[in-house]
Order: C-alpha cells, then structure tokens, then sequence
C-alpha cells in the first residue's frame, strides 16, 4: 500500500511537468505564430516600410535656411575665387610682367668683363644674363626668342632654374639644356649702339659650380650676398616670366628635350597653367574645409539624430555649391568665347578662356563622387538600424 501511494505521487509529478511542458510548448507556438503573422505583414508591406524610412532619412538630412545660408555663402565664395584667379592669371608680354612682379628694377646691360666674378652691384642692375639672346646665333645655339629660349636656357628651369640660373646670375653665365654647355655674357653693342648682353665666349660648366662653391666658403659676407642676391634674383625672374606670354617650361622636361617642352606647351602643359590650376584646385578645397568646419560647429545632438547625419547635410552645401559654381563658370566662359568668336576677336577668346576654373571642376568631380559614397554609406546605416529596430524590437 505504501509502495502504491509513493507511485502515484510520483506519477502525478510526472504529470505536471509535462502539462507544463506542454503549456511552454503552446506558449511558444503562439509567440512563434505572432511573429510568424508580423514577419508576414512586414513582408507585405515592406516597400512602404523602406519608404516610410527613407523619408524619414531625408527629412532628417534636408537643408533647412541656416544650411541654404551657407550654401549661398560657399558658392559666392567659389565664384569670386573663380574671378580672382582668373584675373591674376592673365597673360601678359614680357615687359608688363616685369612691371607687375615686385622686386624687378630698372635694369641694364654693364657689365665689367670678370669672367666667373660680377661684382655684387653688377648681379643686381643688370639682367639675368640667361636672357641673353643676341649673339646666340655665333654659337648655332638655336636660342631665339620666346618659348624655345625659355626651354633652351636651364636658368629658366622651374626647378633647376634655382640652382643653374642662380649660379648663371652669379657669375654672368648663361647654361644651355642641350648637353649642360656654358658661356659668358658680356656686355655687346648692336647696330644702333645701345648696349646688350651679348652671349660672347664658352664657358666652363664646372667652373661656374666652382666659382659658386668659393664665394660661398671662402669669400666671407661678400660672396655670400652675391649668392643670396643672384637666388633672389632668380626667383623674382621665374615670378615674372610663369604668367607672361610665353610662360615657363615644365620642371626638368626641357632638359631632356626641348621639343617634348615645346610639344606640351602647345597644348596648354606650361608652368602657368600647372600652377594656376594647382591655385584653383587648392583654395576651392580651402574654401570647402572652411565652410565644412563653421557648419560643424552648428551641430546639436539635442536636434540631430547623430553627427553623421548632419555630416551628410554639409557635404550636399559643399557638394552643391561647388556644382552651381563650376557651372555657372562654364557656362560663363563659353558664353564670353563666343562673343570672341563671332566678334572675330581672338584677345576676348583666349581672356575668357583664361578664367576657365579647370582646377575647381576637378574638386567638383571629386566631392561630387566621394560626397555621394559618403551619404550613400550614411543612408544604408540608417535604413538597416530602422529595420532592424521595426523588424527585431517591434
């Protein structure tokens, strides 16, 4: 009897723990049916729920008047870089660059025949001696006048310039790209006796790197300043010759041939146009990373729902800005050319085509794509946490 008893306790135990397995069971199976029921009307009406959060998006990163404020403000900016550049970078002939360029006096062909050794007052009246061309044609140096001077001449090297052309200036030289050949410039005298520099005898390349190291070392404060005042020389001179007519040659490309030089600069690859494009190109990414910092202090985390969301509302001021700006230039542009063009004035033609902000539409070109990869990275996030916050949390 007592065996009988303990088994049927035991036995209604049992029972209990299955019935409330089976109550867990049925609780599971009616979650499970919930969900499966929600998992299908989230699958029925998951288009209007992806549009339901994409306009939540772009509510969230629409511009508002403080954002449209700086959007004027970025591209006015830009346009007014636009016409500065442009004006500072027109071209002019020789002489109205020398006037324009600081630091270009007054200057005239005296000099004492010192071979190697000008004296220090010589260097700063009289003109850099690798602008010589008259006597040029003694040697078949094939000099001549304008850009084929320039690439001919290595004092006009926009890079070796600095050092050939100071040691040029400094000892009354003037080296030739072709083979690194030297000669002296002394004082000549045309046909209607006014004095020039005359490229009058040859000259030894190493001696003039000699002559320079001796006045650096061993001729004191004297030598020192015919160096520092020959590089100085230098630099206003290649200042004054970038925007001239003729402009400069690309860095080193004339010393190793002076047709590819000439080849380039036909097509527009001079040091005036790689320095100005360079200029357009770097403050249009100053004038973006201004307006990109002031905006970003604007940021209130008490409104916005996060930093990258109002990130995406100033890269659309930048990206657009720089898109209305870059238009409007080329249109602006095209618009004065053909003025030119059916005025049959060639001078209109190339000025407006000089204010073409090649420079700034390649800024353009980049923010646009990477301004885009950025909001597109910003907007996948935010459709996948709304998602997973309406389809995991309810």
């Amino acid at each position: 009897m007592v065996s009988y008893n303990r088994l049927r306790r035991e036995n209604e135990k049992i029972n209990e723990r299955n019935l409330a397995e089976i109550y867990g069971w049925q609780s599971d199976l009616d979650s499970i049916a919930i969900s499966a029921d929600r998992t299908a009307k989230i699958a029925r009406y998951s288009e209007s729920i992806i549009e339901d959060i994409d306009s939540q998006f772009e509510k969230a990163t629409k511009l508002n008047k403080t954002d449209i404020t700086f959007l004027l403000l970025a591209t006015g900016l830009q346009c007014i870089r636009q016409y500065i550049i442009g004006t500072i970078t027109q071209r002019t002939d020789d002489k109205t660059a020398a006037r324009k360029t600081n630091g270009h006096g007054d200057e005239h062909s005296d000099r004492s025949h010192r071979l190697y050794n000008p004296s220090l007052d010589e260097i700063i009246t009289n003109p850099v001696p690798f602008d010589a061309i008259f006597g040029g044609k003694e040697f078949d140096l094939g000099i001549g006048g304008g850009f084929t001077h320039r690439a001919k001449t290595v004092g006009h090297d926009p890079l070796l310039g600095w050092i050939f052309g100071t040691m040029n200036i400094a000892t009354s030289t003037v080296t030739v790209s072709e083979g690194l050949r030297s000669f002296h410039v002394l004082t000549g005298y045309a046909s209607n006796g006014a004095a020039r520099d005359k490229i009058s005898m040859h000259a030894d390349t190493f001696k003039i790197l000699d002559s320079c190291k001796r006045k650096l070392l061993d001729e004191g404060i004297e030598g020192k300043e015919k160096i520092g005042e020959s590089l100085k020389k230098e630099a206003i001179h290649l200042k004054s010759d970038i925007y001239s007519t003729a402009s400069l040659p690309l860095p080193i490309i004339s010393t190793i041939s002076v047709k590819s030089a000439r080849d380039l600069a036909s097509y527009g690859l001079d040091m005036g146009n790689c320095v100005k494009i360079g200029s357009q190109a770097a403050f249009a990414i100053l004038i973006n990373s201004l307006i990109g910092m002031i905006h970003g202090l604007l940021y209130d985390e008490s409104i916005y729902l996060s930093k990258d969301l109002y990130s995406v509302k100033t890269r659309k001021i930048l990206s657009y800005s720089n898109l209305i700006a870059s238009a409007s230039n080329v249109i602006a542009v095209a618009i004065a050319a053909a003025v030119g063009i059916s005025s049959g004035n060639p001078e209109v033609i190339k000025k407006s085509v000089n204010y073409l902000d090649i420079g700034g539409i390649m800024v353009t070109i980049y923010r646009v794509i990477s301004d885009r990869n950025f909001i597109c990275a910003v907007k996948k996030e935010f459709l996948s946490q709304q998602w997973y916050s309406i389809v995991l949390e309810g």
